[in-house]
């Protein structure tokens, strides 16, 4: 089963005037719908968008995986961890919350700022929050083995798994009968030996995912 979310469907967020937008692909803050709250293991896909000198405060997070990818422009991160590091294109950062901690994100370059940030939930709850960038196409969070971000640019198979989540960064994808552009979202269960077609130059995210939150 495919179900596809159009960019302009995403609910609207972030503080304008101040230089922040923000699409949210699931309930999140103010916006809370009951049977949109996550997707296998991802809780969150928000796309930021923020002008130059933007960006969020510190503020705190606990029992979460989090991963961002930049579209454009470079993201500006500092934690109480003492993590700081600038996250460029092409780059994954991963911050493991673990039982909490307080980060900033900001852009202090020149140039818009584009990047997607998931949330996904931990393998295992609290310890020490931990922090990575790497320069990957394949990402799975330390924190949570079950699932792994893969980054495509070309034609071919998503992964067998009981969740698959896909977002497209630019161009077209085509799933199936499903034709995505740039923002565009599916989620896909059930669907084995599915294969993604790009027309022309294209970047999409997918997320395979073996499992669903546990509370337990």
């Amino acid at each position: 089963m495919i179900d596809v979310t159009r960019a302009a469907d995403r609910y609207r967020g972030g503080e304008p005037a101040a230089g922040i937008e923000t699409r949210h692909a699931f309930s999140f803050g103010g916006h809370y719908d009951p049977a949109n709250v996550r997707f296998g293991l991802l809780l969150a896909c928000n796309e930021e968008r923020l002008a130059p000198g933007a960006g969020f405060a510190a503020h705190p997070h606990r029992d979460t995986e989090i991963v961002t990818w930049v579209v454009t422009g470079e993201l500006t991160h500092t934690d109480s961890a003492g993590h700081a590091s600038v996250v460029r294109p092409g780059e994954v950062q991963w911050l493991g919350a673990g039982a909490g901690v307080r980060h900033v994100e900001r852009n202090a370059g020149p140039e818009p700022l584009t990047f997607l940030q998931m949330w996904l939930h931990p393998g295992e709850f609290g310890g020490e929050p931990r922090y990575a960038v790497r320069r990957a196409d394949r990402f799975t969070p330390p924190g949570q083995p079950l699932a792994t971000l893969h980054v495509g640019r070309a034609p071919g198979p998503l992964p067998a798994a009981p969740f698959v989540y896909v977002h497209v960064v630019r161009g077209q994808v085509r799933l199936g009968e499903q034709v995505l552009a740039a923002g565009d979202a599916a989620r896909i269960t059930a669907d084995a030996g599915l294969r993604a077609e790009t027309n022309g130059p294209a970047e999409y995210l997918v997320w395979e995912m073996h499992g669903e939150p546990s509370y337990g």
